[in-house]
């Protein structure tokens, strides 16, 4: 009988790329059925770039496009372009290849520390995750399904009633998240972690004030981005997702996001563009 494996087990051996060249790595997109998360690809880019940057230097930014819906089946080769290596910043190019085709592109920024100006808007309140439903669970209740549809590497909780989508809602969202279990001790990879976490909940942020729920709507992510303030470490506690939509137009969204650990300090922004059609 053998041992099935967690999700984040899983996820670590998707990131855990096989270098082929200087600048080529070869990843596997896990197992799964469907479409392959976006958040997947943006987090083995992140590690792909990384680990042609020197020590020292942490991811600050990125910019990516969702060019091709990804697949389960096939391996996945990350080609890195150098663009820059300054004194201060290095920037990396990444395309990620399935099946002969691009399907992703990432533009990233790494960065020295260095002390210098700091501010922030305070983090939005929120109930404790404690008190806080499953996402997977809300999500299974409002499809009419009897049980959670998946288990994710990243828990969710919903902080304001995420299964009652109508078009009173506002476009907007707080989520609890975190990750089920540890990881190494490689900041590259607690960096690609929060990466993967970011794709998670943004879609039914725009969704909301539509009434359009899980089941209703088809929806793809079309390009994504991240800003990281402080350096990320996931040890079990859990992060604020906090998430707007101020527009939408011609089926397309725009969505904002907030990271915050739970004494309030933002750990990272996040935009996105989203794809979002009723379904007939």
């Amino acid at each position: 009988m053998t041992r099935k494996t967690s999700p984040i087990d899983a996820l670590l051996a998707c990131l855990d790329l096989e270098p082929l060249d200087r600048d080529l790595f070869l990843g596997d997109p896990g197992p799964g059925e469907g479409r392959l998360f976006g958040g997947m690809v943006a987090a083995q880019c992140t590690i792909a770039a990384g680990r042609t940057v020197e020590e020292g230097r942490s991811l600050h930014s990125l910019h990516a496009y969702f060019l091709r819906p990804g697949r389960h089946d096939a391996p996945i080769r990350f080609v890195v372009d150098r663009i820059r290596d300054g004194r201060t910043f290095t920037t990396r190019r990444v395309v990620a290849h399935q099946a002969g085709e691009a399907i992703f592109n990432m533009s990233s920024s790494f960065a020295r520390p260095e002390q210098g100006i700091s501010h922030q808007a305070p983090m939005p309140e929120a109930p404790p995750p404690e008190q806080c439903e499953d996402y997977e669970t809300v999500r299974a209740r409002a499809m009419g399904m009897p049980e959670a549809l998946r288990e994710s590497a990243v828990e969710v909780r919903v902080a304001d009633g995420g299964a009652q989508q109508t078009s009173e809602s506002e476009p907007w969202q707080r989520n609890w998240i975190r990750l089920r279990g540890p990881l190494p001790a490689d900041p590259l990879i607690h960096t690609a972690a929060l990466v993967y976490a970011t794709d998670r909940t943004l879609l039914s942020t725009a969704s909301r004030i539509h009434g359009l729920s899980w089941g209703r709507r088809m929806a793809a992510s079309l390009d994504h981005a991240v800003w990281i303030h402080r350096p990320v470490r996931h040890d079990g506690d859990w992060l604020l997702y906090a998430s707007e939509s101020p527009a939408a137009h011609a089926a397309r969204a725009v969505i904002f996001g907030g990271v915050f650990d739970r004494e309030g300090a933002r750990i990272a922004s996040v935009a996105q563009e989203a794809l979002i059609r009723v379904r007939d």
